[in-house]
């Protein structure tokens, strides 16, 4: 099977992938350690895909998605965006309403601290 296969089999078969450098509880670098805090602290059930381990893989998701950076977070096998992106979308609730409207269980309380926190 392809990276383009893998990685397409990825984001179709689980609702939220998060791309990285590392693991969800122990990432390699700053950017992956933002978004896997996000979606850990907020309770979200997400794979999490170690681009570290696969050469393939690493390259095969930027041309996935034509974004050249990492990490990279889909919701229902859209591309979502890198740490920015996300973090973004969480301090404005746009993150909330993209789980919420596709399905995805969250801790909505834990969201408003993340807000409150940054405000």
């Amino acid at each position: 099977m392809s990276a383009q296969d893998q990685i397409r089999e990825l984001v179709q078969s689980n609702d939220v992938v998060l791309f990285m450098k590392g693991e969800k509880l122990t990432p390699q670098c700053g950017f992956s350690s933002k978004v896997a805090g996000i979606l850990n602290y907020l309770g979200v059930d997400y794979k999490d895909v170690n681009v570290l381990a696969d050469a393939e893989i690493r390259q095969g998701i930027k041309d996935f998605s034509d974004w050249p950076t990492i990490p990279q977070l889909y919701v229902k096998g859209e591309f979502v965006g890198g740490c920015d992106i996300a973090i973004e979308m969480t301090l404005s609730g746009e993150l909330d309403t993209l789980l919420e409207s596709n399905g995805v269980a969250f801790d909505k309380d834990a969201a408003e601290k993340i807000r409150q926190a940054n405000s």
